[in-house]
This record gives C-alpha cells, structure tokens and sequence, in this order.
C-alpha cells in the first residue's frame, strides 16, 4: 500500500532522519557539536558556467544517489540554495530556521548529456505533484524546486515542466518551482555521499519514507 503523507507521519519521518544522521555522525565520524555546526563553503559558479544544475528534490541524500548513476554526470553535491543566509548548517536548515532547501548540485558534461536529459533523470526521481515537502520531509526547506543559473536553463525548465504536465501523467498541478539560482553552500562532508557512507542507513530511510515504492509504482524505479 502506497504511504500516506500525513502530518503525523511526516513529523515521525523528520524526526527519524534527524536520529539517523546523528547516529551516522557518531559512527562515522565522532561526531561532535562543533562538527555538526560547522561552516559550510559556497560553491563557485555563474551564469555563464557550463555544465553545471542545481536541484531540490526533497532529501538531498536520495538525490545524490540516484543522479551519479547517470551517464555524463561527472558529481554531485548535496548542498544549500535558495536562502539568503550564509555558510547555513544542516541543523538550521532541516529545522526550518533559513530560507534555504536542500539541494543538489550536479556538474556534468555537456557532450554526454543535456541539461534537458538531466530534467527527465530529475522528474523521475521526485514526486512532482507532492507540495511543501517530499515523502516523510515536510517544509519549505524539502519542496521541490528548479534553479537555473542562466535564462537559458530557465526556459529548457518551463518547457520540461509544461510537458510533463501536458503529458497527462498526474492529475494534479506540476508543484515544482522555478526559480532564479543564489548561492550554493556545500552541505557537512558528513552529507556527501551518505548512500556510501552509511548504505544499510541510507536504503532503510529511502524505503521507509516511501519514495522507493513510489518510485517504482510511478516511474518503474528500482
């Protein structure tokens, strides 16, 4: 049976990432305060930067993953976008204290892949009609949002979006946003590459909070 996303369960989900990452902390890294708050460091880029897209998907670890596995992508860092706050922490952030989301932002060569090919591979690892969050996470700080760093990525990603809603698959509105790029603040290196770190933890909180089965029941995901 597909997960419900109530209020209830989406408050038991935060607090269940919350724990897993504390406890990935201290596996991983004796994790101490100092470290969980560390500074974080902006990316470096602009609007005439090739190859690169920023992305909000809900958890940024169940983006990593899946978009690394993408021919032509070259990596992918889990991160901060979208506020105006800097160096912003993971306890801020996933608390609701900044306007910032969580985010990814991929680098990827553009003779392997476009940046609408790369659209596609995001659709489909989202819910595009799910607001205020995605799965479990709920809040501002996990809805689903594009950001285009320059006007040509801006209109590749409205055509996408109108297509996708065009192509009658949801019978609900597209809830992605479109928004206009701002600084990208590198998430704790505790984050990056957590479905590697910590593989047992990362496919137990993608399943639990129902994105893998809706994955799989709406886009044929494994």
């Amino acid at each position: 049976m597909m997960q419900l996303y109530t209020e209830n369960n989406s408050k038991q989900g935060t607090v269940w990432k919350k724990a897993m990452v504390l406890l990935a902390g201290l596996t991983f890294l004796s994790c101490s305060p100092d470290k969980i708050m560390a500074e974080t460091k902006a990316y470096s880029y602009n609007q005439n930067s090739k190859g690169v897209a920023i992305f909000a998907g809900g958890c940024f670890w169940c983006m990593e993953q899946p978009l690394e596995s993408v021919p032509g992508i070259k990596a992918v860092y889990s991160g901060y976008c979208g506020g105006k706050e800097r160096s912003p922490a993971y306890k801020q952030v996933a608390s609701g204290m900044t306007s910032h989301v969580e985010s990814v932002l991929v680098e990827f060569d553009e003779t392997k892949i476009t940046y609408e090919q790369l659209l596609q591979h995001f659709w489909q690892n989202i819910n595009p009609v799910q607001r205020n969050g995605q799965f479990y996470d709920i809040g501002p700080h996990y809805r689903t949002v594009i950001f285009y760093i320059n006007q040509e990525q801006k209109e590749i990603a409205q055509k996408s979006k109108a297509a996708l809603q065009k192509s009658g698959k949801f019978n609900k509105p597209i809830a992605t946003e479109i928004l206009p790029a701002t600084e990208f603040w590198l998430a704790e290196d505790y984050h990056q590459d957590y479905y590697k770190k910590e593989p047992e933890a990362y496919y137990r909180y993608k399943n639990g909070s129902g994105r893998a089965q809706y994955l799989k029941e709406t886009w044929g995901k494994n």
